[in-house]
């Protein structure tokens, strides 16, 4: 497993064309981040919410503009090994991180539709912490195939083209504004950079996964 400095760099100059450049692009291309931002960089544990992380320290590092970075975690009801394993990546990343508690998992117990629910309430509760915080943005860690994935299923299932966008200004939450600055990254490309610094990170790591690392 590399270090924090090997996997800094790492993202700057062995994967620089397939992750950072693209990053970068689109941060400029959607006009994702301005002058004086507050963003709280949301990390669910996974792998490209931490790279999310990881590139927005980055760009924060190099920007010719200034904006504040807040990284939040929030504990649905995470398992103890899936919660430890999250606090030793922040750790290992260099990623000092607000964690906070909610009973998501325990409210999504007896649904039909876990997943679609969990998902709403996520939101809602990063939200609520970003704007705690004094942000005006959050951002999210959502790539080019969830981009693509997201629309094959409104188009399966519901009969619509709908697409995952790379900002959107919440309707609940006056002023705040969600962000997708992996908007381009492709996931092959996430795998990669994890495989080679030799990282584990945790899935969904819901109740009903039973599993906590990626293979």
């Amino acid at each position: 497993m590399n270090d924090v400095k090997e996997i800094e760099k790492s993202i700057i100059k062995k994967f620089r064309s397939k992750i950072y450049k693209k990053f970068v692009h689109a941060v400029k291309d959607f006009e994702l981040i301005k002058e004086n931002d507050k963003i709280c960089c949301c990390i669910s544990g996974g792998k490209d919410s931490f790279l999310l992380a990881k590139c927005m320290q980055e760009l924060q590092i190099h920007s010719k503009y200034h904006f504040e970075l807040k990284y939040i975690v929030m504990d649905p009801g995470y398992k103890k090994e899936n919660l430890d394993k999250i606090k030793t990546n922040l750790k290992l990343l260099g990623i000092d991180a607000v964690i906070y508690k909610s009973d998501i998992f325990k409210e999504i117990e007896s649904t039909s539709s876990p997943c679609y629910l969990c998902a709403r309430m996520r939101r809602g509760a990063l939200y609520t912490k970003a704007k705690e915080l004094g942000c005006n943005k959050i951002a999210l860690g959502h790539h080019f195939d969830d981009v693509i994935e997201t629309t094959l299923i409104g188009m399966f299932y519901a009969s619509q083209l709908k697409a995952m966008i790379p900002k959107l200004h919440s309707t609940n939450f006056e002023g705040m504004e969600l962000i997708r600055p992996m908007y381009c990254i492709h996931e092959e490309d996430i795998i990669s950079w994890m495989n080679y610094n030799g990282l584990e990170f945790i899935q969904c790591a819901c109740r009903f996964t039973e599993n906590y690392t990626l293979n």
